[in-house]
């Protein structure tokens, strides 16, 4: 039983009367005051104001009362009174929800700039996490004697992922001031143009001029069509929507835009530092499209002047076709930020180790190294065995005490994350556990506290929260947490039944639900394996389980069986290849297809392939997968284990054999 004891933890303290059991994912009968949060929390999810304010009262003593007020509250947020937003945020100080409506009212302050509430108010933003918050405040005198007020909102808006009020208002006031350079707009608008969000790139430079906007929107849909008008672009502001367009154009059909760059009169009047950054996205556009041109495409920029995603493309697109120095050479033109990343530590150190002329080239790659080298990722992993150390289970920290267990267990955060997601509020106790043990709660959990309050959700068998708090530690490790085995009967059984190796399915769940049964992604795959609908009743016909009904999908054995079933076809069709099975699983058989090459395209090691999948979701899962797998057998098996073993090599595929193209 899942939650079958969870009464008692919450019960002691006084804060729940009638707390629900849940079983393997399936709630069990609720009672009236779970009835009435639940009934709450679909009020306000359709706008329903009126009929919050008549369901408080009859929350007022359930443990989740202060998501009750906040609901109530945060509906009616524009209208309330500022006297009745404090008495809140005091009767529910320290919690979660306070903070939560205080991010929300900031930002409805910064909007209506009522910046005296909102200067006293921002220094209780505990998480301070907002961008938007973090801009409205640099509007304000809070910030005034501070020497780097610009150069903070460049930071904030050049890292927003969409337009902004908030951003945008500080970068025009710091625009008048003359203390932000109008090229800070242009690289935001680039940004905008290279990630297909057009709203970015016509808010920024309508903080220049409204008619130039109106011409950025034009571009991003016809930027051929703006090319074919310029032939001069001498002045700053018809440089800059040339590069602009040239941007664009690199998106669409990389080959195109390089044509258009190699002329003459570009070459002429365009910058080196605009053509480097159009040269970087004509290289990654290829790069991402797998094109033999990829590399050539970048030699033609400087290292110097591209963006980091563009040094990413480029160690990708050059380590497909063995150009190490290449790799060295744009490892070493990363930021510190950039190159302290584990992927390229390791490739960098690849490249270090094969170009080595003296003894201290191979020491300083060897250092590398053994910087990352370890249990805890993909690339921490093949550092350790390129080493020559064996990957084994580290030792298990000391055992937590009565008292560490006690606090966390008496965290009123973790009881309301706990109680929340009993009722199938998951989403709320999420971000209520992730707020109680990060940084905002008695300045953050020490490693201890964090071992505990994982342990703590794995007792009541929530295992994403186990798992995701146990990543957090920085100096002890626990696997038993960070990779639990859960369901393991029925994983074994199913797994054993048809010659699949158990640890690559644990893996592959661990990645797909963190073990919760009754998951469902936003496009509707379900259960502990992810499956989608129309792939389950065609693996159901195909394993035999004639009496399939597509509610039982999210049935533990019932989702392991057909889940188990459709990735062994798939790594069958793929010749055992676990990374090939793994990014087939994720984005379709047809795409690792198209990806691993036609008759005549480089056999690569596993690693360079995968780290070259063109989709950043698959590319991530593909290596959490084999690194999953990889330590879910040490812990399996006790013995020292391989991931390059796993991985093997990537090429295209045998002539003789025939792709099942029935697979879904």
């Amino acid at each position: 039983m899942q939650f079958r004891t969870i009464l008692t933890l919450i019960g002691l303290l006084g804060f729940l009367g009638g707390f629900s059991a849940q079983a393997q994912g399936q709630a069990t009968d609720r009672s009236p005051s779970d009835a009435v949060i639940l009934e709450m929390r679909e009020a306000f999810g359709k706008g329903q104001v009126g009929r919050l304010t008549e369901l408080l009262p009859r929350a007022q003593n359930h443990v989740l009362a202060p998501w009750a007020a906040y609901w109530e509250l945060r509906s009616r947020l524009e209208t309330a009174e500022p006297a009745e937003i404090s008495r809140f945020l005091s009767r529910f100080a320290g919690t979660y929800q306070e903070d939560r409506l205080r991010n929300d009212w900031l930002l409805l302050l910064g909007q209506r700039q009522e910046w005296g509430t909102f200067m006293a108010e921002y220094p209780n933003f505990r998480m301070n996490d907002d961008r938007s918050v973090q801009c409205y405040a640099l509007l304000t005198d809070f910030n005034s004697n501070e020497r780097d007020v610009a150069q903070q909102v460049e930071t904030l808006w050049l890292a927003q992922r969409d337009a902004d009020p908030g951003c945008a208002a500080a970068a025009e006031q710091q625009l008048k001031a003359r203390k932000l350079q109008p090229h800070t707009v242009w690289l935001r608008a680039r940004f905008g143009m290279e990630n297909g969000n057009q709203r970015i790139a016509v808010q920024a430079v309508g903080l220049l001029d409204a008619e130039w906007a109106n011409t950025v929107s034009a571009i991003y849909g016809n930027p051929e069509h703006y090319l074919q008008g310029k032939l001069l672009a001498l002045r700053l502001r018809t440089k800059e929507l040339v590069t602009l367009a040239m941007i664009r154009l690199a998106v669409k059909a990389p080959d195109l835009a390089a044509q258009e760059i190699d002329k003459l009169r570009w070459k002429t009047q365009l910058s080196q530092e605009e053509r480097s950054w159009v040269w970087g996205v004509i290289g990654k556009s290829a790069a991402m499209r797998q094109s033999d041109k990829a590399l050539a495409y970048f030699l033609k920029g400087q290292d110097k002047l591209m963006q980091a995603d563009h040094l990413a493309w480029k160690v990708r697109a050059a380590l497909r076709v063995g150009r190490w120095e290449q790799v060295a050479k744009a490892t070493e033109a990363m930021n510190e930020s950039q190159r302290q990343e584990a992927v390229w530590v390791y490739w960098r150190a690849r490249a270090l180790l094969l170009l080595a002329k003296t003894p201290v080239d191979h020491v300083d790659a060897q250092r590398l190294l053994q910087s990352v080298a370890g249990v805890k990722g993909f690339y921490e992993l093949l550092a350790q065995e390129e080493l020559g150390l064996e990957v084994t289970p580290p030792p298990l920290p000391e055992p937590l005490t009565e008292a560490e267990k006690a606090a966390a267990s008496g965290n009123p955060g973790l009881q309301r994350a706990l109680a929340a997601i009993a009722i199938g509020l998951r989403s709320e106790g999420v971000r209520e556990w992730n707020y109680s043990t990060n940084l905002h709660t008695r300045g953050g959990m020490s490693d201890r506290e964090l071992l505990a309050a994982a342990d703590l959700a794995c007792k009541y068998e929530v295992w994403d929260r186990c798992i995701n708090t146990s990543e957090r530690t920085k100096n002890v490790i626990d696997l038993t947490q960070r990779f639990p085995m859960p369901h393991k009967q029925s994983v074994l059984a199913h797994s054993g039944a048809i010659g699949l190796d158990p640890a690559y399915v644990y893996g592959l769940i661990r990645q797909e639900s963190r073990f919760i049964v009754d998951a469902r992604s936003g496009v509707g795959a379900s259960g502990l394996m992810q499956v989608m609908p129309a792939t389950a009743r065609w693996t159901a016909k195909k394993i035999g389980l004639t009496d399939f009904k597509p509610h039982q999908i999210t049935e533990r054995d019932t989702n392991i069986a057909i889940g188990t079933g459709y990735l062994k076809l798939v790594l069958d069709d793929f010749a055992g290849s676990m990374p090939l099975a793994a990014a087939a699983y994720n984005a379709g058989p047809g795409r690792p297809r198209s990806w691993r090459g036609q008759i005549g395209a480089p056999v690569l090691e596993a690693a360079i392939w995968a780290e070259n999948v063109p989709f950043t979701e698959t590319r991530d899962y593909v290596k959490k997968v084999l690194a999953n797998t990889t330590v879910y057998a040490a812990l399996i098996s006790g013995q020292t284990q391989s991931l390059k073993a796993r991985l093997g090599q990537v090429g295209p595929m045998d002539g003789s054999l025939t792709a099942n193209r029935d697979l879904p």
